[in-house]
């Protein structure tokens, strides 16, 4: 899989720089001219002590506005909204002392005016013909929107292919689960399934912000692929992680699944240690789910109903062999909704145990 945008402000910054946007389509304008720029996406006291010569503007931010200013020598200061563009012509002279990888002098300068300022700073070549982009210490090169997208739709066929493997080991869990045969083993393989589905997506949804407009079918087809996933990672934790009043909270396993490395990942035995459920030595053990996914599937049934019906009857064999009376003894459930908690749950344990055996 590709790197991941993970600075937060970098997906915001190429969010303003991708297709479709003013920026994109001056710096475009740039590009075709072969005049090169320094542009600066902020300004403040910071800015303006390291900014000499030049004038002042404040006109409307404008992409042939842009294109224009950029014909002069200096750099470009627009306000953070992108709304005006506030100086043009300036020389920039950043702490000298201030470490940079780059060679050329407008990249060189660009890399240490973002770490002094915090701002971004958008370094397009005459030369190279590329843009840059850089934010804090880190450096985004702008890759052409037809190659983004061969690369995104590789990754979706990826995803597809991915998110059919999860599709086929959850319905078998869900069978197990109504036989009340699960192993250690069976809870450890969906959840390492749902993280490489999220992993993937997440590579994809980088994909979409570099697109912008470009990337709206490809945001689409994401949203259908993956609907329903992050939840469900959450109701495989809730249902099978040891509930201890010390222990981490679901949301805290899935973080520590999220944090193990390729090769970890690919390990049954790691996933389950990390799930709380044992090293390779349990991995064919028995373990009991307590309900919160077959529960989930009831309809109208909120999640305080469904919680109490969980600490109440504590695992999901105890839930499908709890009669109305049962289920109605239970605060918030009544008779009606406890007789549409039978029927849903039979309902649910015939169909799935025939979607497995058809």
């Amino acid at each position: 899989m590709a790197e991941r945008l993970g600075d937060p402000r970098v997906r915001e910054v190429l969010a303003l720089i991708a297709p479709g946007t003013p920026l994109r389509d001056g710096l475009e304008r740039i590009l075709r001219g072969r005049t090169g720029a320094l542009i600066v996406i902020g300004t403040d006291d910071t800015v303006d002590s390291i900014s000499t010569g030049g004038f002042e503007l404040d006109v409307e931010f404008s992409a042939t506005g842009l294109r224009e200013l950029a014909k002069m020598d200096g750099a470009i200061i627009v306000d953070e909204g992108l709304t005006r563009i506030v100086r043009a012509a300036v020389h920039l002279m950043p702490d000298h002392t201030i470490e940079s990888a780059e060679s050329g002098t407008r990249h060189r300068t660009a890399d240490r005016v973002a770490r002094q300022t915090g701002f971004p700073v958008i370094s397009v070549s005459q030369s190279m013909q590329i843009i840059a982009a850089y934010v804090g210490d880190t450096r985004h090169v702008l890759e052409d929107a037809g190659q983004i997208l061969a690369r995104a739709n590789q990754a979706l066929a990826t995803l597809e292919r991915y998110k059919a493997r999860l599709d086929e080991v959850t319905r078998t869990l869900s069978a197990l689960e109504i036989e009340d045969l699960v192993t250690v083993r069976d809870v450890a393989i969906v959840a390492q399934r749902m993280e490489m589905v999220t992993r993937i997506a997440r590579e994809i949804e980088d994909y979409v912000v570099e697109l912008g407009t470009d990337g709206r079918l490809l945001s689409l087809q994401l949203e259908e692929l993956i609907s329903g996933v992050d939840l469900e990672r959450e109701l495989v934790v809730r249902d099978y992680a040891p509930a201890t009043k010390r222990g981490p909270a679901p949301t805290e396993r899935l973080g520590r699944i999220e944090e193990l490395g390729p090769t970890e990942l690919v390990d049954v035995a790691a996933v389950a240690s990390v799930l709380g459920l044992g090293g390779g030595e349990h991995l064919d053990g028995a373990v009991s789910p307590r309900g919160h996914r077959l529960l989930a599937r009831v309809p109208r049934l909120p999640d305080a109903v469904i919680a109490r019906l969980i600490d109440r009857f504590g695992t999901l064999q105890q839930l499908l062999a709890a009669s109305i009376e049962d289920l109605r003894d239970v605060d918030g459930v009544g008779e009606l909704r406890a007789r549409s908690v039978r029927e849903g749950l039979s309902r649910l344990a015939e169909s799935t145990i025939l979607e497995r055996h058809v």
